[in-house]
């Protein structure tokens, strides 16, 4: 088995709506986030992959054009767009055109990224 790992930057605003008050989060702000999409499968013996990198731009492509530049707050299921959230959004989106897909990884910063596998 084999990981192929595609990343994509996407620039967004978001507030959280849940922290206690005064919190920075709760405030309008934007993040250059970068979402990472990793699919695992076998190697085709031949093709030498596990699937062509642009199969999966292309899956992603409608969730790139709904977040990029966007206010997350105000996309359906991301009223509250924590990086947790984001990603399982990201997820229930993509494996239906993905089902090699095995892992969703969001960072809103250089420093502070999740990672969803699909379990609930």
């Amino acid at each position: 088995m084999m990981e192929l790992c595609k990343s994509f930057q996407f620039e967004a605003a978001h507030r959280l709506p849940n922290v206690v008050p005064g919190h920075k989060c709760g405030r309008l702000h934007g993040h250059s986030f970068v979402a990472e999409i990793v699919v695992r499968g076998p190697v085709d013996p031949h093709f030498g992959w596990v699937m062509d990198y642009a199969e999966i731009k292309a899956a992603f492509r409608p969730l790139y054009e709904q977040l990029d530049h966007n206010y997350l707050n105000e996309l359906p299921g991301l009223e509250n767009p924590t990086s947790e959230h984001v990603a399982r959004w990201i997820w229930a989106h993509l494996q239906p055109r993905l089902p090699l897909l095995v892992e969703v990884r969001v960072a809103e910063t250089c420093t502070a990224k999740c990672v969803y596998r699909g379990e609930t």
